[in-house]
């Protein structure tokens, strides 16, 4: 598997992000539910329109994502856009939204976050891959050597 395959496994285990926008006023970070998730690595995410987050977007569109789970880490940078398709907002419609959107898909301040990833970073510490890890601190610490890592582990993709 190389590293782009690698990258994309990981992210298709995550349903939640933090999504990084900033601002004048700094650095922000919230939760966001993944609403889609396209071959080519975008996120789709459903929000009002009326939040925060879009007014920061609206001065600058560049965000990060951060996923976590247990032994497994992801950070992608990217550019996020608004769109407004009520037909593509009805197809990825879900109940779960309507605590949100009380009025339901169409309520007018639904609008759906698409971010388009332009690099990413892997730690994937699970399972053999962290065994291997162990391994070579442990031998790195009784040689006095740095401990090293393979694409297995940890890599920087660009999308």
């Amino acid at each position: 598997m190389n590293t782009n395959e690698k990258l994309m496994s990981l992210i298709q285990g995550f349903d939640t992000v933090m999504l990084v926008t900033h601002d004048a006023q700094g650095i922000d970070a919230r939760p966001m539910a993944v609403a889609r998730l396209d071959d080519d690595g975008s996120m789709w995410f459903a929000t009002n329109r009326d939040s925060g987050k879009i007014a920061s977007l609206d001065k600058d569109s560049k965000v990060a994502m951060t996923m976590q789970s247990g032994r497994k880490f992801v950070t992608l940078s990217g550019t996020a856009s608004v769109h407004e398709d009520r037909r593509l907002i009805d197809s990825m419609w879900t109940e779960v939204w309507r605590v949100w959107f009380p009025d339901g898909k169409d309520d007018p301040s639904l609008v759906l976050l698409k971010v388009d990833p332009s690099s990413g970073e892997y730690w994937d510490n699970s399972g053999l891959e962290g065994i291997k890890y162990l391994w070579r601190a442990g031998k790195a610490y009784l040689s006095g050597e740095q401990a090293t890592v393979d694409e297995d582990i940890n890599a920087t993709v660009k999308l």
